[in-house]
């Protein structure tokens, strides 16, 4: 491979993010190569500079980035060998989509709310290709279909408030998959997926890459991940690399110390760790210590529990039909059984996961219970009361005992709304804390928490990175003091050693205010380590339910099986397995 000329040649690259008050270099003289055919992966903590390279790349930075230093050398079809950095406006949008193309990190923010989810694609095909309108319709549902969407031709006509955030990025994969571009740019594109469909889409992007002869470039905070797909592993820290090698080498023999961190915390399948390590704040400044254990109580069996509390939540053959086709008389013709009869209890202190497939009911369940969504029928039992046929007023009070963490952290927040005011306004509105002053200074205390500096009060969330708006929203819902807590893909954004941390909080809460939460996953090995009990879903029902010893060890039905076996490993025999199998991809497309 290395014979080869690169197709991408990065060389010094700084950018800078400008303000009135001051600048902040989030990229700071980084220099790599893409050659034909390969996968790279960038990783490393949120906030280290994986995205905006990306985003430098494709000269999409927007308002106050600014590119200083450096040049992108690319080997164009259309151009030849252009510097990137210096190409034209409108020479670099024909390339953009045709030739270039990016797979972003929050699908709901980068779909149009009022087009269809058939349109936004056939975009893409209308403005690079001279095919019809016909043929342009009939290529988007083969596309659909490639990356495994359910009711592709229905899913055309889709609103993307009508689908899942898994569904969502697997539509943005079928757009930037659209003209077979030459290099891909996949800014964590399974994040939002189940560990299925996650498996199923690395090996179609390293199919696609094997058969057209394209290169990746793989951003993740996920390192199971990574290792599943890249040939080689960038490892980015404060706008650095300080890292890079082959996935086998970094893996097995990984030299800085930042790397051996990121490894140390990652969440290790069938084994629960006494402590969960995450990287040292400052690292740079303290190389010595670059993995700080934290205090880890090992949860108590489920089922060893001798006088088991009264339940905080009974759910009681919830349901949530959606109509899906009506007829002339406006009945509904079809339904989705998004929830179909489901029934469980939580006690306090007690975490319960939903782990299934995108489009299993998973978050449309949580939504239910807060009556974010209208149940079709069933009782949610809190308190002696049943929220789902609670009246607004009475609704809106209880408000503050039970908060959501929503899966995409960027329209969860208001973009003109400070960090700050976003934390304070569920202080203020149920009147916590008794004073501007104290709401403050809890607020200050809730950043501490989630690990962000104190100065982020005054900021705004398109200033922080996707896995950093996500710790905002984590405050942001611990601020009312709930008494149960709903997480949906609330550390799927995060890196590993940040997610440990997370994870860490989440227990320590539970057990100190005897905090129930119901922790809405598909990244089953996060489930196993947070977890008493775990409810496999599949099709809007539950399939299983167990604890994680029993589901891991003793799995039941040959669904939960499949989910376990889909999961990303990241251990030298399961690296050496996935590069065989690239290399026959590789050899058989030649």
């Amino acid at each position: 491979m290395k014979t080869l000329l690169p197709i991408l040649q990065v060389s010094g690259l700084e950018t800078s993010f400008r303000s009135r008050y001051n600048s902040i270099k989030a990229v700071d003289g980084i220099s790599f190569e893409l050659y034909p055919g390969e996968t790279i992966a960038i990783v490393g903590e949120s906030g280290s500079g994986k995205s905006v390279t990306a985003l430098s790349l494709m000269g999409l930075l927007g308002n106050g980035g600014v590119i200083s230093e450096g040049k992108v050398l690319y080997q164009s079809k259309a151009f030849g060998e252009v510097d990137l950095l210096q190409l034209p406006e409108k020479q670099l949008q024909r390339l953009r989509g045709q030739e270039l193309s990016m797979v972003f990190q929050e699908p709901m923010s980068s779909l149009n709310p009022v087009l269809t989810c058939g349109k936004q694609v056939a975009e893409v095909l209308s403005t690079h290709t001279s095919m019809s309108d016909k043929d342009i319709k009939k290529r988007v549902i083969e596309l659909f279909e490639l990356v495994e969407l359910p009711r592709a031709k229905k899913m055309y006509d889709a609103y993307p408030h009508e689908i899942s955030g898994g569904q969502a990025q697997r539509i943005m994969i079928a757009m930037a998959m659209a003209c077979t571009p030459r290099i891909l740019i996949a800014d964590e594109p399974t994040t939002a997926l189940d560990v299925t469909v996650q498996a199923r889409v690395l090996q179609l992007l390293d199919k696609l890459r094997a058969k057209e002869g394209m290169t990746v470039l793989f951003i993740t905070h996920d390192l199971a991940v990574a290792a599943e797909i890249a040939d080689r592993i960038l490892v980015m820290y404060q706008g650095r690399i300080v890292e890079q090698g082959s996935t086998m080498q970094i893996f097995t023999n990984p030299r800085h110390n930042y790397t051996k961190a990121l490894l140390a915390s990652r969440p290790k399948l069938r084994t629960a760790p006494k402590t969960l390590p995450t990287s040292t704040p400052g690292f740079l400044e303290n190389r010595e210590a670059c993995v700080q254990p934290k205090d880890y109580k090992p949860k108590e069996n489920y089922k060893s529990r001798p006088e088991p509390l009264p339940p905080l939540l009974q759910v009681d053959a919830l349901k949530v039909y959606f109509p899906l086709k009506k007829g002339i008389f406006g009945r509904s013709r079809e339904q989705v059984k998004a929830v179909d009869g489901i029934s469980f209890s939580v006690l306090p202190g007690e975490t319960l996961s939903l782990v299934g497939e995108s489009g299993s009911g998973k978050t449309t369940l949580g939504r239910a219970i807060l009556r974010l969504v209208k149940p079709t029928s069933g009782r949610v039992l809190y308190d002696g009361q049943d929220i789902a046929s609670m009246r607004d007023g009475t609704l809106r009070k209880s408000r503050k005992n039970f908060q959501m963490i929503f899966q995409d952290p960027y329209s969860s927040l208001n973009p003109m709304q400070s960090v700050g005011d976003a934390i304070i306004e569920p202080m203020r509105v149920h009147n916590l804390y008794g004073s501007a002053a104290a709401r403050r200074a809890e607020a200050l205390q809730l950043l501490d928490k989630v690990g962000l500096p104190k100065d982020s009060l005054a900021s705004y969330p398109h200033e922080f990175s996707g896995g950093q708006r996500q710790r905002i929203c984590i405050a942001r819902a611990l601020a009312s003091k709930p008494k149960y807590l709903i997480c949906d893909e609330a550390v799927s954004s995060l890196d590993v050693s940040v997610q440990a941390q997370v994870l860490q909080l989440l227990n320590q809460l539970k057990q100190e205010l005897q905090l129930a939460i119901i922790f809405i996953t598909h990244d089953l090995s996060v489930a196993q380590q947070i977890s008493d009990r775990i409810l496999v879903m599949y099709q809007g029902r539950v399939v299983e339910q167990g604890t994680p010893d029993e589901l891991f060890f003793n799995p039941q039905q040959p669904y939960t099986r499949t989910l376990i076996n889909a999961i990303p490993k990241g251990e030298p025999e399961d690296i050496a397995m996935a590069q065989q199998k690239r290399q026959l991809r590789r050899t058989s497309s030649v």
